[in-house]
């Protein structure tokens, strides 16, 4: 009650003004709007004027400008500025005073793109750090919201180290150094890089200042390729080569290291100006070799995996690092050349004998057919002279067969040693390669590790029975098969052949016999030896007309057709059997003609 008695009326007020609705006292109503109007900013539609930042939200933000109202602008605007407070100073583009709903209608975004092209000039000329809003991936990098404008900011541009999420970036306001402006086409690219560099550039002169070769520095796994890893030594990045990572051997660096992995490295090498740096990872442990049981010598068994594959052999790791090449001669006791994929493959798990062993090379060569008998140990015993057996054809020689009787045991057949009737001229006639044959031994050869095989050995020797038949003087049915220039080829009965001269082929009308013809051979010769028989067709007519002019002079006949006076007589004439004869059936013969011998 007390502060109401302090109330004091106005003396002077004009109540009856009031009552007329006038409430302006002595000043007039026209005077109190200049004076209103006078504290108000004088602004026009569609310029760019200097506002403060009085209220924020989400969504918006109340700028005041001096107006008789503040304006209003979506905080969307202001992005790019994620730091924006109350009482900020802004740039605002004034685009209406008053809208329908007497609102003062405001735009930072058209402020910022009024100026923003003078700005990012400005920036550049001076080198200036600007502060962008990254909005969105594109084609080879991002764009950035500089001063209200789209700056392309390149993904090589973004940081020192090769980006591999650029999603990760969208969103974010980052600060840039804008490094290129096109004036025609109104384009500005910026880079984040420039600014680290500068730092780094620094860093880098330290660091290649203090390096030294078998120094061993931290460095973190900045990128992976498939011949090597390249490693950020604090700026400055050097190259582990895919062969330096480890003492065993690598597909793909990425069985070794992982990326952002940190790692201990040893430098190797660099080059004068220290651009090049070669790094070492699998230098900072001992090498295998060197821890390498000092017990192992030839002869020991060894365990190992294949690693590599190639024609002439399998190389075999038997500790990281340590590896061992087994040749393919060394695979098998057989002497037929192989490839080395026929017993082995990469990834085989295979046990081996040490073979040599040379720790000052770091070489070592082994062999797998040494965890077998040598087959040629105890040849004589197992392959006796004599013996028979069943092998396979291998291949072919103009003087023979080669076969294998079991695995690392071969041997030579003779072209001669295959029949005893036909005359072979190449081994392919009488069989082929990967047929099995049946073989004798004839001679065995420990130190070529060579067997002589013979075939026709196996059955009994017809030229004993030959001999009782085709004897010199006899005559016998022919077939002249082949005519050469010395002669023709006859074949005789039971499955041999023999041979005639020309002048021994004139028949009785003085005609030449021709091939395929059939008629009567005298023999003239008899070689068992050589298997050869001499055949005469003219012989016989010549020995009838001699025996005509002998009966002509009255001279006793002494000798009959197909006989001689001190040799039995025998059957002459066709026989259907013109193959190797059944050998009993000969040997039946020959008992016969000893009969009537006797």
């Amino acid at each position: 009650m007390e502060n109401l008695k302090n109330i004091q009326p106005v003396d002077d007020f004009n109540w009856e003004a009031y009552e007329q609705g006038e409430t302006y006292g002595d000043v007039s109503k026209d005077d109190l709007v200049k004076t209103y109007d006078e504290t108000l900013n004088k602004v026009n539609d569609k310029e760019v004027v200097i506002g403060k930042v009085t209220s924020m939200n989400k969504r918006e933000v109340v700028v005041n400008i001096g107006f008789k109202s503040d304006g209003v602008v979506p905080m969307s605007e202001f992005r790019y500025n994620p730091e924006l407070k109350v009482g900020d100073e802004v740039e605002v583009y004034i685009e209406s005073q008053e809208d329908k709903k007497g609102q003062l209608i405001l735009s930072h975004k058209k402020a910022r793109a009024t100026r923003s092209w003078d700005r990012v000039n400005e920036a550049l000329e001076k080198d200036e750090i600007v502060k962008g809003f990254i909005k969105c991936r594109t084609k080879g990098g991002m764009i950035v919201d500089v001063f209200g404008i789209e700056a392309f900011l390149p993904g090589s541009q973004i940081d020192v180290k090769p980006i591999r999420d650029y999603d990760v970036f969208v969103g974010k306001t980052m600060e840039f150094k804008i490094v290129k402006i096109n004036q025609e086409f109104k384009n500005v690219v910026v880079s984040h890089k420039a600014l680290i560099e500068a730092e780094l550039e620094q860093q880098k002169k330290d660091i290649i200042s203090k390096l030294e070769k078998g120094q061993v520095l931290e460095g973190t796994v900045k990128n992976i390729t498939s011949y090597g890893v390249f490693i950020d030594l604090g700026g400055v990045d050097g190259l582990i080569h895919i062969t330096d990572l480890s003492w065993g051997r690598v597909s793909h660096p990425e069985e070794i290291v992982q990326l952002d992995q940190k790692i201990n490295v040893v430098i190797l090498d660099f080059d004068d100006e220290k651009k090049r740096i070669a790094l070492g990872l699998k230098q900072l442990t001992p090498h295998p070799w060197d821890a390498l049981s000092a017990e192992l010598k030839v002869g020991d068994t060894v365990k190992g995996k294949v690693v590599v594959m190639a024609d002439y052999g399998a190389f075999i790791e038997i500790a990281p690092g340590v590896e061992g090449l087994i040749h393919v001669s060394e695979m098998s006791w057989t002497q037929h050349l192989r490839s080395a994929q026929d017993f082995m493959k990469v990834g085989d798990e295979i046990e081996a004998v040490v073979l040599t062993l040379d720790r000052d090379e770091r070489k070592m060569s082994l062999g797998i057919k040494q965890l077998k008998a040598d087959p040629w140990e105890d040849i004589e015993t197992r392959f006796p002279v004599a013996s028979k057996h069943t092998a396979k054809v291998r291949n072919f020689t103009n003087f023979g067969v080669f076969v294998e009787i079991e695995e690392g045991v071969d041997g030579l057949i003779h072209i001669s040693d295959l029949s005893w009737t036909k005359k072979i001229k190449h081994p392919s006639e009488f069989t082929q390669i990967g047929a099995e044959i049946e073989v004798q031994v004839l001679e065995i050869d420990k130190e070529n590790r060579r067997l002589s095989l013979g075939h026709k050995q196996l059955e009994e020797n017809p030229w004993d029975v030959f001999e009782t038949i085709f004897t010199v003087g006899s005559i016998h049915e022919g077939t002249i098969i082949e005519v050469l220039d010395k002669g023709a080829v006859i074949s005789l009965p039971y499955g041999v052949e023999g041979f005639a001269t020309p002048k021994h082929l004139v028949k009785e009308d003085g005609s030449q016999a021709a091939v395929d013809e059939k008629m009567e051979f005298k023999v003239i010769e008899f070689n068992k030896e050589a298997k050869r028989i001499i055949l005469s067709h003219s012989r016989i007519h010549e020995d009838e007309q001699k025996t005509a002019k002998r009966e002509a002079s009255g001279e006793k006949k002494t000798a009959k057709r197909g006989k001689r006076e001190d040799e039995p007589a025998m059957v002459t004439g066709s026989v259907e059997k013109t193959t190797l004869g059944d050998i009993e059936e000969l040997a039946a013969l020959k008992e016969k003609l000893s009969g009537s011998a006797e």
